[in-house]
């Protein structure tokens, strides 16, 4: 990293500084969905759609913004990225109905829904392909500290300003972006493997995700992965506490249990990267793929509070230590002229089915048991270990002979 550019320096930070910005944006809902229930007087069903809308509205903004950035420049269209969500999650201070905090939580989720593949396109323009693993992970680990930036803020802003107030924190992000107008020459910012033609470019599309009968493939066994990377981290993070409650008794204090979690995923993903850099993806997602599949299921035997606390950071460090290695594996296997749009459609399409998991798991709960949710969620981890395992290109001989790998 000592060898990249001052300009180089700035862009990869901001690009994976940002990441930490547009979750602490997104984690503000958690902290205070129960105050904007009661405000507005929301039904269960209508509070849920909140979060709902806001995953439809990443899917939106993933397919649009990743287009953007494949054809014009990805720096300009990265800052826009940020306004939005920003400049959305702040408006959410003069929230005075439901129909206007769905709009503004669906604009929200276009702006994070296209930063995320823009931001790793970026890193994957800066970065050399054989370090994009351990670069990936700190933006997965700048993230998770921007649900704890939230959390903080919950209880130090909502007590004195309410929730609304806690909103008005959405629009720190546009510090960042008028920084980067100032500090980062974005018409300079190293894109490794952009010799391509202008044509290439205006053509970029979705479509060329299913150009041929092989990428159609990588692209929906891709799909699969990061859906079930998403099902299982927002199922288990949604409802583990009141599955530990219902079945055994154990109070879990959300405080508790969300630090030893994430302290597991960020150790979990510094672990991935290195893995991933230095012997492949096949080792890499099958040791977390199966280990996550056995760490959720011995979760049935969890006895106790300190117990929950321990297993919850394993888990952690498994199911979403793989979370950063899905950007720096799209950057890989797609051509650079689609790359932000490969990363973008995967990961927010994973993003939109893998998020019904909550209410999978609900159902599965009041109709059999907390044994049978763990049982479907590690299940979960054995389709995606078959689909990687089809993926030809991820094996560390393709993998690692050529900067991009075409799929013909």
């Amino acid at each position: 990293m000592n060898q990249l550019k001052a300009n180089d320096k700035r862009a990869l930070f901001a690009s994976i500084f940002a990441s930490g910005l547009d979750d602490l944006n997104v984690m503000f809902l958690s902290f205070t969905l129960g105050s904007i229930m009661a405000h507005l007087g929301l039904s269960g069903v209508e509070g849920g759609w909140i979060s709902t809308i806001t995953n439809l509205g990443m899917l939106a903004g993933g397919l649009v913004f990743g287009v953007l950035a494949d054809r014009y420049n990805k720096f300009t269209v990265f800052k826009s990225t940020i306004l939005v969500f920003s400049i959305a999650t702040g408006m959410i201070f003069f929230t005075e109905s439901l129909g206007y905090l769905y709009l503004m939580r669906f604009i929200a989720g276009i702006g994070v829904g296209g930063e995320y593949g823009v931001a790793i396109s970026i890193m994957g323009g800066i970065v050399p392909s054989n370090k994009m693993g351990r670069v990936s992970s700190l933006n997965g680990i700048m993230g998770q500290l921007g649900s704890i930036g939230a959390a903080l803020l919950a209880g130090l802003v909502a007590p004195i300003f309410g929730w609304k107030g806690l909103f008005l924190f959405g629009l720190l992000p546009v510090l960042l972006v008028a920084w980067m107008h100032f500090a980062v020459d974005e018409k300079n910012v190293t894109d490794r493997g952009a010799k391509i033609t202008s044509d290439k470019k205006e053509k970029a599309s979705i479509k060329e995700l299913f150009a041929n009968k092989k990428r159609t493939h990588q692209t929906l066994a891709l799909m699969l992965m990061t859906t079930v990377q998403i099902a299982g981290y927002f199922g288990l993070m949604n409802w583990l506490p009141t599955m530990m409650q219902r079945s055994l008794g154990i109070e879990a204090s959300d405080n508790l249990w969300m630090i030893s979690t994430i302290l597991g995923m960020c150790v979990g993903m510094l672990v991935f990267g290195n893995i991933l850099d230095y012997f492949g993806p096949r080792l890499a997602y099958g040791i977390f793929l199966i280990c996550s599949m056995v760490s959720v299921y011995a979760f049935t035997y969890v006895n106790s509070m300190t117990a929950l606390l321990l297993g919850g950071a394993m888990m952690g460090f498994f199911v979403n230590g793989m979370f950063s290695g899905y950007g720096a594996i799209c950057t890989k296997l797609y051509p650079h002229h689609i790359r932000t749009i490969a990363n973008n459609t995967i990961l927010n399409v994973g993003r939109a089915v893998g998020g019904f998991s909550s209410v999978v798991i609900g159902f599965i709960l009041d109709n059999a048991g907390v044994s049978q949710v763990m049982l479907f969620i590690a299940s979960l981890y054995i389709m995606s270990f078959i689909a990687m395992m089809s993926i030809p290109a991820l094996r560390k001989e393709a993998y690692t002979t050529s900067d991009i790998v075409e799929v013909h």
